[in-house]
């Protein structure tokens, strides 16, 4: 493990959209800085994902400076959102999470809704700091967490990605395969590991940032999903469910909560303290 470093780092601004991978990146309470801070919601106000719209692994969402979102598509003029002012928020469904947001702008609404053929807006979480607290079986009192699917970092390492393809290459749908790493949408991949090591990590330090490890990712219908084209497969779930099999979880990756803030670059040191 003395040669674990930080291979790449994944932020995506709107939750199920295609992200951006920068060198570097601030660790807050609740995630990485712009991590899933937006969300789409239906018209009764349950969040939409790639789980019922696949079409959204083929939207991108770029960081604007002081938090908006550039949103694009193909065949779709790409379009600036900024930050809504502070006001009325209103009452969304996360995965049975009842959590305030506020809604951005008519035309963040129009530029959705148009893509998708669908009602949806466009929120923002204005106060990760109070709007939605982690689970509270793996959370200490105050941890909070943003649209993220449970946790504030998910991490996942290359040697058990190529571990888990080598699977996949062995069974019913190997033309499937090998996936790559943005099947799993982590935050933050890690390099110069022996396969599934994230399983015994406790507390881990990835530069100067040290995290919580707190449970196994249990993975979902997204991960089938090709991020480059949006059609869906059988594969890693197949695998995963022969192989990665955890009471009711096929688990693919760790997730972390911070312990101090931070920055994290890629190429980091990490290091496993627990």
């Amino acid at each position: 493990m003395g040669n674990a470093e930080l291979h790449s780092i994944h932020i995506h601004p709107v939750k199920a959209f295609r992200g951006q991978s920068p060198r570097e990146a601030v660790v807050e309470p609740w995630g990485l800085a712009g991590d899933r801070r937006w969300v789409l919601v239906d018209d009764g106000g349950k969040v939409v994902t790639q789980r019922q719209e696949p079409r959204l692994a083929l939207a991108t969402a770029e960081l604007l400076p002081g938090g908006g979102v550039r949103l694009s598509a193909p065949g779709h003029e790409p379009v600036s959102v900024p930050v809504p002012e502070p006001a009325v928020t209103t009452t969304l469904d996360i995965f049975g999470d009842k959590v305030e947001a506020v809604v951005a702008d008519d035309t963040a609404h129009a530029w959705c809704s148009t893509y998708l053929g669908a009602d949806v807006r466009l929120v923002h979480m204005d106060d990760p700091a109070t709007r939605r607290p982690v689970d509270p079986d793996y959370a200490r009192p105050g941890e909070t967490v943003s649209f993220a699917d449970g946790y504030p970092l998910l991490v996942t390492t290359l040697a058990s990605l190529d571990s888990l393809n080598d699977l996949i290459a062995q069974g019913d749908h190997p033309d499937e395969g090998p996936l790559p790493m943005n099947r799993f949408r982590p935050n933050v991949v890690v390099a110069g590991t022996a396969a599934w090591a994230e399983d015994d990590w406790s507390r881990i330090a990835i530069g100067e940032v040290t995290f919580r490890v707190t449970k196994m990712c249990g993975r979902c219908v997204v991960t089938t999903t090709d991020q480059s084209t949006a059609g869906r497969g059988k594969e890693p779930l197949r695998t995963l469910g022969r192989h990665r099999r955890f009471g009711k979880d096929l688990a693919f990756g760790q997730n972390l909560v911070p312990e101090s803030p931070g920055t994290v670059r890629v190429g980091d040191r990490v290091r496993i303290l627990e």
